[in-house]
């Protein structure tokens, strides 16, 4: 743990049931899902900065910085609210890459609640959801954080 750093779970979730309903105009797809969170978690750990530059020291190397979704989900927090704050982000992976357990999109749905909570931001939970929902389509469900049908 860094100094000042605060560490928050982000769960992985099982797809219980996936059914593509149709087509989005930006090319993703429309799914009807029944998932579940489970206890396997990646940790974020976040220490705010005063100059607000997001960074993220210590990504995985086939990851680029710019196209990191905890990065662009603080990116799009600062857009949406105008923060003048700052990130330095740390992920711990333990949900594996590729895996369809949500790992990226739990990731960036956890940096929109800390840096909410963090920056003091006031954004409620449907705000930070439409905000995932740029990011990717299962940000959302990650922002919600419960069992569901999406």
């Amino acid at each position: 743990m860094r100094p000042g750093e605060s560490l928050w779970p982000a769960p992985a979730k099982l797809n219980l049931f996936l059914h593509v309903t149709g087509r989005r105009p930006d090319g993703y797809h429309e799914l009807q899902t029944l998932f579940q969170l489970i206890d396997l978690c990646d940790t974020v750990g976040i220490v705010v900065r005063d100059d607000g530059r997001i960074e993220r020291p210590e990504g995985p190397a086939q990851i680029d910085p710019d196209t990191d979704l905890t990065v662009r989900a603080a990116r799009a927090l600062q857009a949406a609210t105008g923060s003048e704050r700052g990130a330095s982000i740390r992920v711990q992976k333990r949900i594996p890459m590729g895996g369809g357990l949500g790992g990226g999109s739990t990731d960036a749905a956890t940096a929109l609640l800390a840096l909410n909570h963090l920056w003091e931001c006031g954004l409620g939970v449907e705000d930070l959801a439409r905000i995932g929902l740029t990011l990717g389509a299962d940000v959302p469900v990650f922002v919600k954080g419960f069992f569901g049908l999406g």
